[in-house]
């Protein structure tokens, strides 16, 4: 005899089955999307340095090269959405002499971020950022924004390959679909593209800057774009 605390709980009534029934069976399938989309933003990485063997000199330096590349930076106005400033360091180097130890020389560095929207002044900004002293120069990288219609579109059209394919399926048994189950978001967290690499520049000039920096002309890399959803259909009765 079964332990009445064992037996399987009986379903509630008209509680469809897992796998559906005879009179409605179940369709399981995926439904993906790939496109591409242009970028909406770019960013670049600026890296200011400066080296000496005082202390205070060299972070005088650093500060005043800091403050130039943002000043340049901010100079392009509604074309820069946004920059930040992020890690800094000042570090000695330090050399032995016999038994003692001295500082040889401070090393500074400032990295700052800039996020762009206006691509038409990003060739002239990123040209004129390396040609400031001991100025580095990374990127573009483009993106498209968390928000952008792109995503958006690439999740519709996956819903509708979903759709598509399980009518294709439905129809193969002489069936239709019935009604919609459930539709599991799989791969829309992953929509956003990683950054696409574009051109990248560096400096380590000693010289002043150039007064007429020629500015380079840079193509907006492509961003794909992909969805993902899991989706379960019921669909009449299969007509063997």
């Amino acid at each position: 005899m079964t332990d009445p605390d064992t037996r399987p709980a009986a379903l509630p009534y008209g509680t469809p089955l897992p796998y559906g029934t005879p009179e409605a069976p179940r369709l399981a399938v995926r439904g993906e999307a790939h496109i591409e989309a242009d970028p909406e933003i770019a960013r670049i990485d600026i890296t200011v340095q400066a080296r000496g063997t005082d202390r205070t000199a060299t972070l005088e330096d650093l500060t005043h090269r800091n403050d130039q590349a943002i000043a340049l930076v901010k100079s392009y106005g509604e074309a820069v959405e946004k920059v930040d400033t992020g890690a800094f360091s000042v570090t000695p180097e330090i050399t032995a002499k016999g038994r003692h130890e001295r500082v040889r020389a401070y090393h500074g560095r400032v990295r700052i971020t800039a996020t762009l929207t206006d691509f038409t002044a990003l060739g002239e900004l990123t040209t004129r950022l390396a040609d400031l002293d001991l100025t580095r120069v990374d990127g573009p990288w483009w993106a498209l924004r968390p928000d952008s219609p792109a995503h958006r579109e690439a999740r519709r059209q996956a819903v509708q390959d979903a759709v598509q394919r399980a009518r294709e399926y439905a129809e193969a048994l002489g069936a239709r679909l019935d009604a919609v189950l459930e539709i599991a978001d799989t791969g829309a967290e992953n929509a956003t593209p990683m950054p696409v690499p574009g051109a990248a520049f560096r400096s380590a000039a000693y010289g002043g800057a150039a007064e007429s920096a020629p500015a380079l002309d840079l193509e907006p890399a492509r961003q794909e774009v992909y969805a993902q959803v899991n989706a379960r259909f019921t669909m009449t009765r299969p007509q063997l």
